[in-house]
């Protein structure tokens, strides 16, 4: 399943939001223009719909409440809305829609509106009669009960699947002397030895086999990248063989890789991994340009050669080198900030223009995400 189209109201920096979204989207703008907080939508909406341990209330507490999630430039409207238009296929037409709507009233929160509807008609639009009777029954979502979402359960399923990644490479390398609890969903990347244990053998070997194959173009002297469990502990580990003046080389364990190697392999193994959205946060990080410049490309590539079928991704990035190589300016969203909130947009009809011109992406629509006071920043102290 593909989000289609994105619409907001009073969501963190943003007070207005429609935008169309691409199966592989790409989503710029200037340090806390709110990259982060538009893909937070849909971490929301997984929360929200985790039948264990998840629910509306839980979600907003988890970021301290509607106060903390609704915009600073919301007026007369307190209202949070978070739309989504979704199809079944990347260019197919749209089956399903989900419409969530609270507020705070006498700080607690209620559900103000909540509309499922589908190819043949509304399926669900809440309040209900036994809502207007019940008013506790506001406090929480139809999409996080079982009981009450048989009939769009496949779009709990869907928003329960997003995955997100932000894979900070030290939490794996000093794993066995932090021991602290993984953070839920493991948003960080503490975890992936965990996951990479869970999938079959068969299906692991495939995958680190594909994986090897692009460490080999982009690490020099790598060889091997293997998956083993320590014969004492039994705690899983990647080890990887680098090639030096000795015939059998030598082996490293995730511990004594650089933190590049470890984030490229995070990113191409959540490449590989669900059926749901893939948020990928700045995958730019500790790589070398001329790798982070194959990123877009590499995301294809392993989109189309997924059994599972192309998985939507939604990527946030700074990198002059990764933008120059998005193919399509209509996969890009601008944000900016301004005086009433952070606007969303894809390109304008002049940018499209220079586009075909010849122009890429970087070139084009990065200069429009640049502080307008960045020279300033050279008078300080």
């Amino acid at each position: 399943m593909f989000v289609k189209r994105l619409k907001l109201t009073n969501w963190f920096n943003f007070r207005d939001v429609d935008v169309a979204l691409r199966a592989h989207t790409f989503i710029i703008g200037a340090n806390a223009s709110g990259k982060s907080n538009l893909l937070d939508v849909f971490r929301f909406l997984r929360s929200v719909a985790q039948v264990d341990g998840g629910g509306l209330q839980r979600a907003l507490r988890d970021r301290g409440g509607v106060g903390k999630v609704r915009s600073l430039h919301a007026r007369a409207n307190p209202e949070v809305v978070i739309d989504l238009q979704l199809s079944v296929e990347p260019d197919g037409p749209v089956v399903w829609r989900y419409l969530l709507a609270f507020r705070s009233v006498a700080k607690r929160t209620f559900v103000t509106r909540e509309v499922v509807e589908n190819a043949s008609g509304v399926v669900l639009s809440r309040p209900l009669p036994a809502d207007k009777k019940d008013r506790e029954l506001l406090t929480q979502t139809h999409l996080e009960q079982v009981t009450n979402n048989a009939r769009f359960r496949e779009l709990a399923a869907f928003f329960s699947a997003t995955t997100y990644l932000h894979l900070v490479p030290q939490l794996l390398k000093f794993g066995d002397e932090i021991s602290g609890r993984i953070v839920e969903n493991d948003p960080f990347g503490q975890g992936l030895l965990q996951r990479i244990a869970r999938v079959t053998e068969r299906s692991r070997s495939a995958r680190l086999s594909r994986i090897q194959g692009a460490l080999k173009a982009a690490v020099p002297a790598l060889s091997e990248l293997s998956f083993v469990k320590d014969e004492v502990s039994g705690l899983p580990h990647l080890e990887v063989r680098f090639e030096h003046w000795r015939g059998y080389g030598a082996k490293q364990r995730e511990a004594q890789l650089s933190d590049g190697t470890l984030r490229l392999i995070g990113l191409l193994w959540a490449l590989q991994e669900g059926e749901g959205l893939l948020l990928m946060e700045e995958p730019e990080l500790s790589l070398h340009s001329a790798v982070i410049a194959r990123i877009p490309a590499l995301i294809e590539s392993v989109a189309k050669g997924r059994k599972k079928g192309v998985r939507q991704v939604l990527v946030t990035t700074h990198s002059e080198a990764l933008i120059r190589e998005i193919p399509d300016g209509e996969s890009v969203l601008v944000l900016e900030p301004g005086k009433d909130g952070t606007t969303v947009r894809g390109p304008d009809p002049s940018e499209v223009a220079e586009l075909g011109h010849g122009l890429n992406v970087a070139e084009v629509l990065l200069p429009r995400t640049k502080p307008r006071d960045i020279d300033q920043l050279t008078l300080w102290p």
